[in-house]
Formats: structure tokens, C-alpha cells, sequence
């Protein structure tokens, strides 16, 4: 599905009269064009199912250290900076960092296709539970992985900036498959990564 960038530049000037200005003055004129292009951008990843990102990122490479079934190596990448915009209020979510990890199966992802999965998922309108259940969704896939886990922090412009204002308030949410749900061995592992 593409993004229709009319329907945008049209509502966008609708929504600039229906708050009372005037969108042909000059300093809003080409601001319908502006958000048009903006949201082509920044909500591209709604042009996309989880599954085609997968396949769009999942350049890997064997894993020659490979040992067994057993093999508890862990891939993390942390503090992945996002950002993302709420469904509820079409509000920024800002100030946001994803940390994947992942255990390799056979495969190992290039560590930029894990940061290009990351900003693809969020480039949708989400909610933070989301991004993270559809990176770790993805993740599988592409690293043909059944162990990962996905942990996020960030900041809500409609609970900053408007509702209740708390600005220092932000949300953590973690996302585990596999061993990161069930294995306290690795969960303390990835624990004491997080917080090297």
C-alpha cells in the first residue's frame, strides 16, 4: 500500500481551516506539501508486513562458531536510537532506544540490518508494545532465530506534552522468545550485557 500524498496535502489544509487559520497565507502555503512528504518518510514502514521487512533485511552470514543446540552466544545490540508515532493521538514517541538480542541459529544478521529493522517496524503508527513484538517478529524471521529479545525505552509526547504532562515519565518494554522467556541462565546473561 502506498502512501497517497494528495489525501494527505488535502486533509492536512483541511485541518489547518478547521483550527481557524488561513492555510494560503505564507507561512502555512506549503506547509500541506511539507506534511505530506514529512509522513511519506516517517510512516514508511506502514508501506510494509513484517514479513517483507524480513526479507528486505536478511543479509546474513554462517556461524562458524557454531557448537550445538545448546550454544548460549549471545548477539546483542543496544541503545538503537528510534522514533516512532503513537496510534492513539498520532503523537511523537520520542527519545526512544531498542536493544535486540538475539541467540544465532546456523546465521548471524548484519548488525545494520538489525538497526534498519528496528526503524522500518517503528516507522508505522504504533504503539511501543508493538514495535516490539513486530521487531522480535521480524528478527525471527529474517535470522531464521527462535531466541531473541527486545527491550525498549521511550518517551510519549501525549503524556509529556499534553493529558497529564509528566515529562520525566518514560515506558520500558520487553519483548522475549524462546530461551530469553523461559532460561534464567540467559535471561541473567543478556541482564548482565545490558548493564556492562
Amino acid at each position: 500500500m502506498a502512501i497517497d500524498k494528495d489525501a494527505i496535502r488535502e486533509h492536512i489544509r483541511g485541518i489547518l481551516i478547521a483550527l481557524g487559520d488561513d492555510p494560503d497565507r505564507e507561512g502555512l502555503r506549503e506547509t500541506p506539501d511539507r506534511v505530506a512528504r514529512m509522513y511519506e518518510e516517517v510512516f514508511e514502514g506502514m508501506n510494509y508486513t513484517n514479513h517483507e521487512i524480513a526479507m528486505m533485511f536478511n543479509k546474513s552470514f554462517k556461524d562458524d562458531l557454531a557448537l550445538g543446540s545448546e550454544k548460549k552466544d549471545i548477539v546483542l545490540v543496544r541503545d538503537i536510537p528510534i522514533f516512532s508515532f503513537c496510534e492513539h493521538h498520532i503523537a511523537l514517541m520520542y527519545d526512544m532506544t531498542v536493544s535486540v538480542a538475539y541467540i544465532p541459529n546456523e546465521r548471524v544478521l548484519g548488525l545494520s540490518k538489525i538497526a534498519r529493522i528496528c526503524d522500518m517496524a517503528a516507522k508505522r503508527l504504533q504503539l511501543q508494545e508493538r514495535i516490539g513484538s513486530d521487531i522480535a517478529e521480524i528478527i525471527c524471521e529474517a535470522a531464521k532465530a527462535e531466541d531473541v529479545a527486545v527491550i525498549i525505552h521511550g518517551t510519549h509526547s501525549c503524556m509529556s506534552a499534553r493529558g497529564i504532562k509528566k515529562e520525566a515519565a518514560s515506558t520500558v518494554t520487553t519483548t522475549f522468545r524462546g530461551r530469553f522467556e523461559t532460561d534464567p541462565a540467559i535471561q541473567n546473561q543478556l541482564n548482565m550485557m545490558l548493564h556492562a
